[in-house]
């Protein structure tokens, strides 16, 4: 079931169980090994949303990120030299207005994704406002506090985290995970309005084929598509 915003709540603790701290502890070391792969190739590379928060699930996805611009290809090439799977090759743009990205499936749960094109700050604070962290963070075990996609602070403790909404505290939000109030509003008006209206889908999703590249791609669809060249000279 999808997690839907909440408007309001009280603050809430909640209590990691054994069950929950093994499932973080493979999901963080898959997670690993990703990065890993990514960062001997001089990559680096952040894990987002609940692995980096710690409130994992049983259908947790594991999503690393690539925060700068690189060729495609040398991100394939690092996943490849240490025997990870590159499976559906996706390129992606969710509006007009956002950069367009690239998306490696190495398997059904875990995905590398990576922007084509520039991205502006609010795009990569998104990053910060669901909680990210870099690989020496994961090693060290730390977790980091973010929201979830109930618009939920999720703020870890010892033996679990507390849980609050976060309308009415935009402020206090974003000083604390290191952003802009105008991300958090952001961030809070889409949520809100995707679970009114429902999801609208994305404004260019493209399989790619086992002998193109996402460059290729982007460029071919930048010839035909004014609204992607406006976007690709925007920084």
């Amino acid at each position: 079931m999808v997690k839907k915003p909440l408007s309001y709540a009280e603050r809430l603790e909640v209590f990691y169980n054994a069950e929950h701290w093994r499932l973080l502890a493979d999901l963080r070391a898959r997670a690993i090994e990703i990065m890993e792969a990514l960062e001997r190739a001089n990559i680096p590379c952040i894990v987002h949303g609940s692995i980096a928060r710690g409130d994992v699930s049983p259908k947790s996805d594991i999503d690393v990120f690539i925060p700068e611009i690189y060729p495609s290809f040398t991100i394939e090439n690092a996943l490849r030299m240490s025997g990870l799977n590159v499976g559906r090759r996706i390129l992606v743009q969710a509006t007009p207005s956002y950069a367009v990205k690239g998306y490696i499936e190495v398997d059904e749960r875990t995905y590398v994704s990576f922007p084509l094109s520039s991205m502006r700050v609010v795009e990569r604070e998104f990053y910060r406002f669901g909680g990210e962290a870099n690989l020496e963070m994961l090693k060290r075990g730390v977790r980091v506090p973010g929201v979830d996609k109930r618009l939920m602070l999720i703020e870890p403790t010892e033996s679990g985290h507390i849980e609050s909404s976060i309308v009415g505290q935009e402020e206090r939000v974003a000083k604390m995970l290191g952003i802009s109030v105008d991300t958090v509003l952001n961030r809070v008006r889409i949520l809100l309005r995707r679970d009114s209206v429902g999801r609208t889908g994305l404004f260019i999703e493209r399989e790619l084929s086992p002998d193109e590249s996402f460059e290729c791609v982007l460029k071919r669809l930048a010839d035909t598509n004014p609204a992607i060249r406006r976007r690709l000279r925007e920084v």
